[in-house]
């Protein structure tokens, strides 16, 4: 048995619906602009091929929590995502079975802190700091794939305070799930406890301390979470 100086960290996961089972979260990953008019909302083409960031596992949390506004930050955005969980490894996996890699499927939220993202961009550095924050990936309970199938047409929506600010259909995304996998696959070897974040539609908006955010993604779930004040 490997012996370490320091106490292992806990293993991130998310829940699984209607089970007391969890799924252990590897990696996550998440694709930008992925909606035509998000894209255009940011002055963006939404012609341009997908590209990828990524959050530490342990940015996972579960519906229902109660987030601290994050540090560094007076705009943090919101953005409703469908998040992708992998089942079964791959490295540059063809379209037509890409979604034989795909375990479930949930709702997630990509939490940003857009004021920080914005000077990213104008100083052409990474995203990391706007995105990959502690508790900046909250996620509904996951449904398996061989439950609900794979999505392609359903309602994608986000609301803060019982006002609806996103609403659209995963007709809108510009590369469906299928294509995302394999794309993701062709830079890495997706392995089993991957998590993809698959892009947010338009009317990204701020949340603030006291706000509690619901979306949800027909006949895959809902998710919920509230800001909290921040940590002292």
């Amino acid at each position: 048995m490997t012996a370490f100086v320091l106490p292992v960290p806990p293993t991130p996961s998310v829940a699984i619906s209607g089970s007391a089972e969890r799924f252990a979260v590897r990696r996550i990953f998440c694709v930008g602009r992925n909606y035509a008019a998000h894209a255009r909302e940011f002055g963006n083409d939404e012609r341009d091929p997908p590209f990828f960031f990524t959050k530490p596992a342990d940015a996972v949390v579960d519906s229902g929590t109660v987030i601290p506004y994050p540090p560094l930050t007076t705009n943090l955005h919101h953005e409703i995502e469908l998040v992708a969980a992998i089942g079964k490894a791959g490295f540059r996996i063809p379209r037509e079975r890409a979604l034989d890699h795909v375990w479930g499927y949930a709702v997630g939220i990509d939490l940003t802190r857009r004021d920080l993202q914005d000077e990213a961009k104008k100083a052409a550095r990474p995203w990391d700091w706007s995105k990959a924050f502690d508790r900046s990936a909250p996620c509904g309970p996951l449904v398996p794939a061989q439950k609900t199938g794979h999505p392609t047409k359903a309602r994608i929506w986000l609301a803060v305070d019982g006002k609806v600010r996103q609403d659209a259909d995963l007709t809108e995304l510009i590369w469906p799930i299928a294509d995302i996998v394999s794309i993701c696959s062709e830079g890495v070897e997706l392995q089993a406890g991957d998590l993809i974040f698959t892009g947010t539609p338009a009317g990204v908006g701020a949340v603030n301390p006291g706000e509690t955010m619901t979306g949800g993604v027909d006949g895959i779930g809902t998710i919920e979470a509230t800001i909290g004040q921040p940590q002292s």
